[in-house]
């Protein structure tokens, strides 16, 4: 496609210093006469191309328009090629180093990129995930349907087919989305708890869903807050809290024991999230949270009774 040669020569011209009509002509497989037309209507889009004539003549693009022209800073291209790097880490995508060396094209100096960025992300899955992820992700790619076993958080396992819509990360964790056949809806799934992966033959048309869609409609169910409990923590257990629940939301008492109210989208998550802090927190409130606590407590208890 013209559109396609046209962005293609763009990028040659950004990469090199000077490229003749002969080699573009013999790149792109057409004729002189066609690269110059294509050079005439680059410059009508608004990039400026210099011809010189000679032995060592040929096209560029004129200088200083590389950055000057651009509407993202130096910093802001580092900041992009960062997470693109992070990305090409967690899916071992070639395609990724490709538009890295395309997005250095847009600056003088590419090599100016490296080291500017002042936060490094890592989105690398752990290695049980990567085995589900890279699949995974070349499944999403060729929009192939996929079947596996899920385990939910109550410990029951479904044998599940399953549209693959995209992967994403959130609090550390990867997940994948899609149309699951079995239950005819959208549902998200947590890589860790997918086992006996298998991509089938069949192919399937990508359906009209995002990502946001996805947490609209798990925020529309959600209710983060089902549970509120008024906990105290023993001194010790500060530098946790500060990290779980946040500096502001904490009650530092003069016995230097700490207080706070917090929200849980269940009583199974209060439960886990209370009882992984051990002896160093005790609920205040509510008493049905407290007797929860209680049984699970005899019920751990019972199995050390020998």
């Amino acid at each position: 496609m013209k559109l396609d040669r046209l962005l293609a020569i763009t990028m040659t011209l950004l990469n090199q210093p000077r490229v003749s009509a002969a080699v573009l002509a013999k790149r792109f497989e057409v004729s002189l006469r066609t690269i110059y037309r294509d050079m005439e209507a680059i410059n009508q889009a608004g990039i400026p191309i210099v011809s010189f004539a000679g032995s060592d003549g040929g096209y560029e693009i004129m200088e200083g328009y590389r950055l000057e022209k651009q509407v993202l800073s130096l910093e802001d291209f580092s900041s992009i090629c960062t997470a693109l790097r992070s990305v090409r880490s967690a899916t071992d995508q070639s395609e990724i180093d490709r538009l890295i060396e395309r997005i250095g094209a847009l600056v003088p100096e590419p090599s100016a990129l490296e080291g500017q960025s002042l936060v490094d992300l890592d989105f690398k899955p752990a290695p049980n995930d990567k085995e589900r992820f890279v699949p995974l992700h070349e499944a999403i790619k060729e929009l192939k349907i996929v079947q596996f076993a899920y385990l939910d958080n109550k410990g029951s396992e479904t044998e599940r087919k399953v549209e693959p819509m995209g992967l994403f990360l959130k609090g550390y964790v990867w997940y994948m989305y899609g149309f699951c056949l079995n239950r005819t809806d959208i549902r998200v799934f947590r890589l860790s708890r997918i086992s006996g992966l298998k991509i089938l033959p069949q192919s399937f048309v990508r359906r009209d869903y995002t990502l946001k869609d996805v947490e609209r409609q798990f925020m529309e169910r959600a209710d983060f807050a089902k549970v509120k409990a008024v906990l105290r923590f023993r001194p010790e257990a500060e530098t946790r809290v500060r990290d779980e629940f946040g500096y502001d939301r904490m009650t530092v008492n003069p016995d230097r024991t700490i207080s706070l109210t917090a929200s849980f989208s269940s009583m199974d998550r209060a439960v886990q999230k209370i009882m992984s802090f051990g002896g160093s927190v005790q609920v205040i409130e509510p008493q049905q949270l407290i007797r929860e606590l209680k049984e699970q407590i005899r019920k751990m208890s019972g199995l050390y009774s020998d």
